[in-house]
């Protein structure tokens, strides 16, 4: 195998975001009183925060201002009248007590570990992810981990990957290859750094992007495949 850095995306690549998000949504709206119609709120709040998100990465908007702007605008759609601030706290607060692993992880990262390096790169708050990372069974395999909180800029950004990368014990970009769910932000930063990639697509949606991987796979358990086939 010619690969020997493995640069894994965090949320719905290894760890299921989504699942771990709508169960953190719902104890943190609990928390606060809210019961009713969590449903309705937790999907304006996807739509809100994923507007958020692309901002974000597009350097419009601040990571600080994302963690209390969608539940601000969440709470004023509906009407609820509910300190903001006290809403993002408290989901930020469970998110990390919220881990659920993507179907092979486990597995997987084990058997990278034994071929080489694997860092973690990902465009989330830097201690929710640290301490979501901490409490995964994951933990142990990871060499380093790579957060846009600490340089400033976030995927697909190249000045991400550079960042990531010093953090490496070696680096040749022939031999690194990325692994995320996000074709805007993984496949298009690895595109744009030189580096391979294998785009993870679970529900196998068609790409219409200008982002090219050079793999795909739709489980965790045929990344060790296509890898193998490469010398």
């Amino acid at each position: 195998m010619k690969y020997n850095l493995f640069l894994f995306d965090l949320d719905d690549t290894l760890l299921d975001f989504k699942a771990s998000e709508a169960k953190s949504f719902a104890l943190a709206m609990a928390d606060l009183g809210l019961k009713e119609n969590v449903d309705k709120l937790f999907a304006d709040y996807q739509v809100i925060n994923a507007d958020l998100w692309r901002k974000l990465e597009r350097a419009e908007t601040s990571k600080e201002h994302l963690k209390v702007e969608r539940f601000r605008q969440t709470f004023l759609k509906h009407q609820i009248d509910i300190d903001p601030e006290k809403a993002s706290t408290r989901y930020l607060e469970t998110l990390p007590e919220t881990v659920v692993l993507i179907d092979g992880a486990v597995e997987l990262c084990e058997k990278l570990s034994q071929l080489g390096e694997i860092g973690i790169i990902t465009n989330g708050i830097q201690y929710v992810q640290k301490k979501r990372i901490e409490n995964s069974q994951i933990s142990s395999f990871f060499s380093f981990v790579s957060v846009s909180d600490e340089c400033g800029f976030a995927k697909p950004d190249s000045r991400f990957f550079e960042f990531t990368v010093s953090k490496a014990k070696s680096f040749v970009k022939e031999n690194t290859i990325i692994v995320g769910d996000r074709l805007d932000a993984d496949i298009l930063g690895a595109q744009n750094f030189g580096i391979d990639s294998i785009w993870f697509n679970p529900e196998k949606k068609i790409n219409d992007s200008k982002a090219m991987s050079t793999f795909e796979v739709s489980k965790l358990n045929e990344v060790i495949v296509k890898l193998s086939l490469q010398s």
